[in-house]
């Protein structure tokens, strides 16, 4: 599509994830969808200045596309394998109101999302299919080569296809099981947006907003505490994003960033889904995060900040989820309320699972908790380790600038 028109353009931004989930249930693959989809747009391209826009231009376009993929199949000469597609195109579609054409939606989200696909093709498949990034996009966020991607996008596609995998919601009786993986695919592409794991941007604000957008979506139509948890949880940590770079793009930590730079509509936004969460019971691991995001996002100053509050958050998320990011994180908020020497000890605690040692911020946190307690000898090794495993630029210098002040105390 000529992305130089306007018209295109709007056109695109406003129809084009609906239209190409509905494609994908009505003619049953991924790669002949796509074609119909660009054919649907160039035709309204075409039409549309002319004739007008329909009054129902979602439904329009997916009616010209299934036709347009008909019409591919028959081309192609496989219309036997695919007869139930050839029944008169109007039938099919005019049948869609909007609450369909939306449910089409979370049927795609959760079928790029099943579990017999590895993460990271489930990750890649959902910011290809759901959010429209292109290849290149979603290789730049994935940090993969994009022949690489594309391959595993293929090879996602071909499994879908060849075992079987259903489009469709799962029943109420599968959700337990099945609502969590697609939670977790949402909080990855988040995650990857509001902290780069390498490069010189802490915030790729395209990915996080995407996500965010996904969150919304899966709320309106899937309205479970968990959805909602997740919701309030980006909103809250996303707020922050405006503050958590200087101009020269240096890493400003939690406790240093400029508040007033936060971004209020967001909070407020994120503390109303997490009300909705805390409602649905029983109360998840992304509720109690979100419930400890929003402590942070109530403090007027850092000083201000409930740790014993948050420390209480951190004891019941860990006994739900024994993670060891979870246990640094808990080990944090214990020495803010107690002392450094209290974080310490359950850092020392972690150390025991090998995992651990070879992630950048536990060696970061021991390094400032050390610095805290007056240790500067500890902290400078801790500094050192921190340093040789980070791969984010800001995260570099802030490590080498601590560095450097702890040298400059010798």
């Amino acid at each position: 599509m000529n992305s130089r028109s306007p018209l295109i353009g709007e056109i695109y931004e406003q129809h084009a994830r609906r239209v190409l989930a509905t494609l994908i249930r009505l003619l049953g693959d991924f790669a002949l969808a796509e074609e119909a989809m660009q054919e649907a747009f160039a035709a309204a391209v075409r039409q549309w200045p002319v004739e007008g826009v329909p009054e129902h231009p979602t439904a329009w376009l997916i009616r010209t596309g299934q036709r347009k993929g008909i019409d591919q199949i028959r081309r192609t000469q496989t219309a036997r394998q695919h007869a139930h597609l050839l029944a008169p195109a109007d039938d099919a579609v005019v049948e869609l109101d909007e609450q369909s054409i939306e449910d089409n939606q979370l049927r795609l989200l959760f079928t790029c999302c099943h579990p017999g696909l590895s993460r990271d093709a489930r990750v890649a498949l959902t910011l290809r299919e759901m959010c429209g990034l292109t290849t290149e996009q979603v290789a730049r966020a994935l940090l993969q080569k994009p022949a690489t991607l594309a391959q595993r996008i293929v090879r996602a596609k071909k499994k879908i296809r060849d075992a079987g995998i259903p489009y469709e919601v799962p029943e109420a009786r599968e959700l337990p099981e099945r609502l969590p993986g697609v939670l977790q695919v949402i909080y990855l592409v988040f995650n990857e947006g509001y902290s780069r794991s390498d490069g010189e941007a802490v915030v790729d604000v395209s990915l996080s907003a995407e996500a965010i957008r996904l969150a919304r979506e899966v709320a309106r139509l899937l309205p479970e505490g968990e959805v909602f948890g997740l919701l309030a949880l980006m909103l809250l940590h996303d707020s922050r994003r405006d503050a958590r770079q200087n101009d020269r793009g240096d890493l400003i930590t939690l406790e240093e960033q400029d508040r007033t730079r936060w971004d209020r509509g967001n909070i407020r936004e994120g503390l109303a889904a997490l009300e909705e969460a805390l409602a649905r019971t029983p109360v998840g691991p992304y509720t109690l995060q979100a419930s400890i995001a929003a402590v942070h996002a109530q403090a007027g100053r850092a000083e201000d900040t409930d740790w014993g509050r948050i420390a209480r958050l951190y004891d019941a998320l860990y006994r739900r989820q024994p993670s060891p990011v979870i246990g640094l994180n808990r080990a944090v908020a214990v020495a803010m309320r107690d002392t450094p020497a209290a974080g310490l000890e359950l850092l020392e605690e972690l150390a025991s699972q090998k995992e651990i040692l070879n992630y950048h911020l536990f060696h970061a946190a021991r390094a400032d908790l050390q610095r805290r307690a007056g240790n500067r000898e500890a902290a400078r090794e801790a500094y050192r380790r921190a340093l040789a495993l980070a791969a984010q630029g800001p995260e570099r210098r802030f490590l080498a600038q601590r560095l450097q002040e702890l040298d400059a105390m010798a």
